[in-house]
């Protein structure tokens, strides 16, 4: 489904990814680990069209989308739920849920907004209760549950999520990552950037380890889990002893 062959992006004159290639398939959760400053946010920014690529492809359902505008890339099927959520804060949730829609305007489009808003209350009920509630108000990981609700609103294929767990107490992560298991099972591929590397690597089905722009290591999360080397760097020294 997406394909990125050695991209390379800059912030400014800083460049951040240093040739980077990797996959996803469709139907897969896959995920992203490694420290502040790697790149994670940058690969998933640049995939969304916010960021440009200086050299390399994107290739998004074997379609070229590296100078694609960021509007057309939602249209095309993928959505970023972005770090720090980015909602509408003194509108209410049903009018954040409603702007994820905003390209889907005729009468056939309509019909299809209500049922999703019906599939992500079913989803994150919570979000039905507060439906006249400013976004502002909610709790953090009620903003999260709102944030993916958003996304979901234009309809994806592919789902970018970028540090859905931070800041957020455990059983609100569970329930995040409960969540993003539904909607795998539901035919939405997943790419996910997450600091909490345990948690990331437990539902994914691959990884990629990323550090200083360039990918050090990839494969599947249980041998991910079991490299003494990534257990050391990013899953703690207690962590890594269960598996010694």
């Amino acid at each position: 489904m997406l394909r990125i062959v050695n991209l390379r992006s800059s912030i400014g004159r800083i460049e951040i990814l240093k040739g980077v290639s990797l996959r996803v398939r469709e139907g897969e959760i896959v995920t992203l680990i490694g420290a502040n400053g790697a790149g994670k946010s940058t690969i998933l920014n640049t995939i969304a069209g916010l960021i440009p690529a200086r050299s390399g492809q994107i290739l998004f359902c074997e379609r070229e989308i590296g100078r694609v505008p960021p509007e057309k890339i939602v249209r095309l099927g993928i959505a970023l739920v972005p770090e720090g959520r980015q909602l509408f804060a003194p509108m209410t949730v049903m009018d954040n849920l409603t702007l994820g829609a905003y390209q889907k305007r005729s009468r056939a489009d309509r019909a299809r907004v209500d049922q999703v808003i019906k599939e992500i209350f079913d989803l994150f009920p919570i979000l039905k209760e507060r439906a006249g509630q400013l976004a502002g108000t909610l709790s953090g990981g009620e903003q999260q549950m709102l944030a993916i609700g958003r996304a979901l609103m234009s309809c994806p294929k592919l789902m970018l999520l970028d540090e859905c767990s931070l800041g957020l107490a455990p059983l609100v992560v569970d329930e995040i990552m409960k969540a993003i298991g539904q909607l795998r099972d539901r035919g939405i591929t997943f790419l996910l950037v997450e600091q909490n590397a345990r948690k990331a690597l437990s539902i994914a089905d691959r990884g990629y380890v990323i550090e200083t722009g360039h990918i050090i290591a990839e494969g599947e999360c249980k041998d991910l889990l079991n490299n003494p080397d990534i257990g050391r760097a990013y899953l703690g020294k207690d962590y890594v002893e269960v598996w010694e």
